[in-house]
Formats: structure tokens, C-alpha cells, sequence
């Protein structure tokens, strides 16, 4: 019984994971790749369902995805670099130092909220602010899109927002927090890196090209990270058991 939950779980989370990527994609000029945010879903599924579930639904999901939306030559690399962003986040996510103290928590906590906002007001105000069109749906059916503006101080002010409320929620509710998001930021520099090197090396567009998406693909990662972790957070809220009960990974005890 216990493994068709986990069968049954691995598919409803991928399925999570494909709609998550396909239905909310804006398209990538330097590469002819895609900005999405199904790193949400994918950080989700490893923080709750552990490494296995979280690297197939995050690899086979995402995969799907590239294929559906017309990105075929990405799907490969998709895969991999996908199923293993979900095994680390999911790995070391179920994980506690349990030798650390809870002042190491709340310092490692605090690092990292100045580190999320200097990145967030800096990628958004150097590459996202301007003009844009978002395609809302799936190209099979009907699509939504949508134009809208942003400007800089919308980074700015959204870089402030992600630090006051990673920092207060680190040092007065949850002082794992700080591991947490430096889980899920390894995780995302994984899939920086894995696509960099997929672009430049196995697609042969080279490392200026390549590199030209690595801002779009940071901005994935810290859209995951702001979404995903008071996501877990609400859902464990809930049903306390999902994360360890599923994915059979040891319970995190805080410090």
C-alpha cells in the first residue's frame, strides 16, 4: 500500500510540475528557450515528498513540459538537470545538522535574506524591468496574452519584502528557515549551472549565449524559493506528517 501511494503520489506531482512549467512560459530571445515557473512546484514536491518523488517529478515533468511547449532540443538536458535539482533540494531539504544551534540558524538565516534581496533588486531592476508579454495557457487551446509593465522599484520593493519576511519569519517562527532556503538556493544554482553548460556545451550555442540566460534562469530559482517555502510551510501546517510519512526521509528536529 505504501509503495502505490508513492506511485500515486510521483504522478500527481508530476503532473503538478508540468502544469506549473507549461501553463505560465514567456519566451527566451538569446536562446530560444523559456522563462516558467515550475521550479515552484518542483522545490514543493522535493521539500514534501523527498528525493526520489522529487527528482522524477521534477525531471520527467519539466521534460514534458519542453516537448509540449515546442522546446524538444532542451528536453534531454531538461531531465537531468531537472531530476537533479528535486533530488538535492528533496535530500538534503528532509535533512537537519542537528549538532547546529539555533543562533547558527537564525545567523545563517539572516546572511541569507540580505543575500536573496541584494539578488532580487539586482536581477530585476538590471533584466526585468521594462515592457512584457506573458503567455497564460496551454498552445493547444485557448491562450491569455498578457502585456504589462514593471519597473524598477517593484524589484526593489519586492528584494525588501522577501528579506523582512524570510528574516522575521527566521528568527521568531522557524529558525530552520535559513537551511531550508540555502537548500533550495543549491538546488537552483544547480540548475543555473546545469543549463549553462547544457546551452554552451551540448546545444553549441556557446558561453556568450548561454550565458545571456543565466539572469532568467536566477529569477526562476528565487521565484521557487519566495513561493515554495511558505507553500511547504501551509501545507505541513495541515498535515504535519506529509514530508516524512511520504518520502520515509528522517524528521527534521529543530536545533
Amino acid at each position: 500500500m505504501a509503495d502505490l501511494r508513492r506511485v500515486a503520489g510521483a504522478a500527481v506531482f508530476t503532473a503538478f510540475v508540468f502544469v506549473a512549467t507549461a501553463a505560465f512560459s514567456a519566451g527566451i530571445p538569446v536562446t530560444n528557450g523559456y522563462f516558467n515557473v515550475g521550479e515552484i512546484m518542483v522545490y514543493t514536491t522535493a521539500l514534501l515528498m523527498g528525493p526520489y518523488i522529487g527528482a522524477f517529478a521534477g525531471g520527467v515533468g519539466s521534460m514534458f513540459s519542453d516537448i509540449f511547449l515546442g522546446f524538444p532540443t532542451f528536453a534531454p538536458g531538461t531531465l537531468v538537470i531537472k531530476a537533479t535539482e528535486g533530488f538535492i533540494v528533496g535530500y538534503l531539504g528532509n535533512r537537519a545538522l542537528s549538532r547546529t544551534s539555533g543562533k547558527v540558524w537564525k545567523g545563517i538565516t539572516a546572511v541569507l535574506s540580505v543575500t536573496l534581496a541584494v539578488v532580487i533588486g539586482y536581477i530585476g531592476t538590471a533584466y526585468w524591468t521594462g515592457d512584457y508579454q506573458v503567455a497564460l495557457g496551454f498552445p493547444v487551446g485557448p491562450q491569455l496574452s498578457v502585456g504589462f509593465g514593471v519597473p524598477a522599484t517593484f524589484w526593489l520593493a519586492l528584494g525588501g519584502m522577501a528579506f523582512l519576511i524570510i528574516l522575521a519569519v527566521g528568527l521568531t517562527v522557524d529558525v530552520r528557515l535559513g537551511w531550508t532556503t540555502l537548500v533550495v538556493l543549491l538546488g537552483g544554482a544547480e540548475m543555473i549551472l546545469g543549463y549553462f553548460l547544457y546551452e554552451s556545451l551540448v546545444l553549441g550555442l556557446g558561453f556568450i549565449s548561454a550565458a545571456g540566460e543565466v539572469p532568467f534562469n536566477i529569477a526562476q530559482a528565487v521565484v521557487g524559493l519566495v513561493v515554495s517555502i511558505p507553500l511547504v510551510r501551509s501545507i505541513r501546517r495541515v498535515i504535519p506528517s506529509r514530508g516524512a510519512a511520504i518520502s520515509q526521509q528522517p524528521a527534521a528536529s529543530t536545533p
